[in-house]
């Protein structure tokens, strides 16, 4: 089975947020494992991040994809890094060099920006349009 799990700070206390993630969850969960850390603070996610090898940075200045491009990339990368990736979002003021150094992609959901609770949701929607894309369900048109 597929895990990803995604490293960001900060809990998030709206209940509509909460529901709409345990959603894609629920969907998720069919297909592979989702795992959720969440720092206190940037230095916590920095050490959360340490371990990981097949990191994806959600950065501003990371490469921009459709959903088409960005399911083929990453179906691949979960083929490619052994089935486990690790996405993360970064505080206000981005990531450290020594961070975006390790990542092996830098990927950006848009040039627009959005709060930290807005990206986890579409993150993980766009996981999930991603695989449905791959398995060329109605989901996607």
């Amino acid at each position: 089975m597929f895990k990803v799990k995604i490293l960001t700070v900060g809990k998030s206390r709206e209940i509509w947020l909460k529901e709409a993630l345990e959603e894609y969850e629920k969907r998720l969960s069919r297909i592979l494992k989702l795992e959720w850390s969440i720092a206190k603070d940037r230095p916590q996610l920095i050490d959360l991040a340490k371990n990981e090898t097949a990191l994806i940075a959600l950065d501003l200045q990371g490469e921009l994809l459709s959903s088409e491009d960005f399911s083929q990339k990453f179906t691949l990368a979960l083929i490619e890094k052994g089935a486990r990736l690790t996405f993360i979002i970064g505080d206000a003021d981005g990531f450290p060099d020594e961070l975006l150094n390790r990542s092996f992609w830098r990927w950006s959901l848009s040039p627009l920006t959005f709060t930290h609770q807005m990206v986890r949701l579409i993150l993980i929607e766009q996981i999930y349009r991603a695989l449905e894309i791959e398995k060329k369900s109605g989901y996607h048109r």
